[in-house]
């Protein structure tokens, strides 16, 4: 093994603590999404950066924009490490944005606790433990490598739950960065070079609403409703003969994950509104798709017969969320065997390079020409670390791990 690795590597097992201490510190500041009030998040993220005497520049998405969204607050941060002429600058980007912790918590949502060798609390995995590890890493690689070309720069954003559009969206369209290599937070024991696409409808069904006790007088939009959904979901047999190519990534599916309606128990609900999610495989072509929801949605309206006869529904279908899938770029060959090699040595284990059902913002480099791969600190899936479930955590050995095998990445490319 390279001295050089072993420094880093001594290097981040020495400053641990110091790691660990910084992930609790952003574990405590609430960053839940909805409402998505998170510029505190961002403002303390400064801070701690600039104690260390890095230079940390925040952008602020206009609020009028922000609330277009449906979102309180955004400060988008970039820190840019440079250090010489020649070679490739490199983004690091982590979202601090996160759902919120729901119900069923043994520890402290906000508390950053440590117990059984696993530091708990929401975002702890996803991905706020790579604000951590993106962050210990250029430390790492500063203090040991000392590199005198290329540049890394760290992005802490802050919309990856609503899309990404006024997170490294906001940054890239802005011209504000403009990297020739990334990565995003994402697990240790893989190497993530595609993902699903993500497309989601908001579907309004209108009736007319009227008193239970003479229902003919109205239009139920809820049983409307149900006929639409009832139909939606019969796509699923059909996505089910669907593959994809890629490793990791099985078959499109939909999901009707809100429903909103009606007045009150004894009132014909008048209009009903429902949230779809349709995953797209890589292979899917996304305006197609949207095509094809539309005239599914369209067609079980029209065939929908009110049980007592009289008017029938009127339906609206608005987009909320286009989300293309990420490709694999050719130029992301070096990245993925960096970290493959390291992942391997420090893990003790192969480290595949495969797509994942998921999607998330590194979408919106790769849309720019910008190869980029999903890697960080967590176990081997979602599941595993309850991201977005009750009792989030990271392992912490999987977090030192992670940071180890990022900073001789970084070494690799920028040496």
């Amino acid at each position: 093994m390279s001295t050089t690795y072993q420094a880093l590597d001594r290097w981040v097992e020495q400053h641990f603590d110091e790691e660990t201490t910084f992930l609790q510190q952003l574990v405590r500041v609430p960053t839940d999404t909805p409402p998505g009030n998170n510029a505190p998040h961002a403002e303390r993220t400064a801070e701690l950066l600039r104690a260390w005497g890095w230079e940390v520049e925040a952008f602020p998405v206009p609020r009028a924009d922000v609330e277009a969204a449906g979102l309180q607050s955004i400060t988008n941060l970039i820190v840019r490490r440079r250090y010489g002429s020649g070679g490739p600058t490199i983004a690091l980007n982590a979202h601090g944005d996160v759902v919120p912790p729901g119900e069923g918590w043994t520890h402290d949502p906000y508390g950053g606790e440590i117990a059984d060798g696993k530091l708990y609390g929401r975002a702890a995995a996803v991905s706020k433990s790579d604000f951590a590890s993106f962050t210990h890493a250029v430390r790492a690689l500063e203090a040991v490598a000392k590199p005198t070309r290329g540049s890394v720069e760290l992005h802490f954003t802050y919309d990856e739950e609503f899309g990404g559009e006024l997170g490294p969206g906001w940054l890239l369209e802005h011209g504000h960065t403009k990297p020739d290599l990334m990565m995003a937070a994402g697990f240790s024991y893989q190497v993530v070079t595609a993902h699903n696409g993500c497309l989601q409808l908001e579907v309004t069904v209108q009736g007319e609403m009227s008193h239970a006790a003479i229902p003919d007088s109205g239009v139920d939009a809820l049983q409307g409703a149900t006929h639409i959904m009832s139909a939606l979901y019969q796509l699923n047999a059909d996505y089910l003969k669907v593959k994809s190519k890629v490793e990791g990534i099985t078959h499109p599916y939909l999901n009707i994950g809100l429903i909103e309606g009606g007045t009150n128990t004894n009132v014909v609900p008048g209009k009903v509104v429902f949230k779809l999610d349709r995953r797209m495989i890589p292979e899917e072509d996304p305006v197609q798709v949207e095509a094809d929801l539309r005239a599914t949605i369209a067609q079980a309206a029209q065939n929908y017969a009110p049980p007592r006869g009289g008017k029938n529904i009127r339906v609206d279908i608005k987009r909320m969320l286009l989300a293309r899938a990420m490709q694999p770029l050719p130029g992301n060959q070096p990245l993925v065997s960096a970290l493959q090699k390291h992942g391997q040595d420090v893990f003790g284990e192969p480290i595949p390079a495969l797509g994942t059902p998921l999607y998330t913002d590194v979408r919106l480099y790769v849309e720019r020409g910008i190869p980029g791969v999903i890697y960080g600190a967590g176990p081997r899936t979602v599941r595993e670390s309850n991201a977005k479930r009750a009792d989030e955590h990271i392992v912490l050995a999987d977090l030192k791990r992670a940071t180890q095998v990022i900073a001789r990445t970084l070494h690799d490319l920028l040496s």
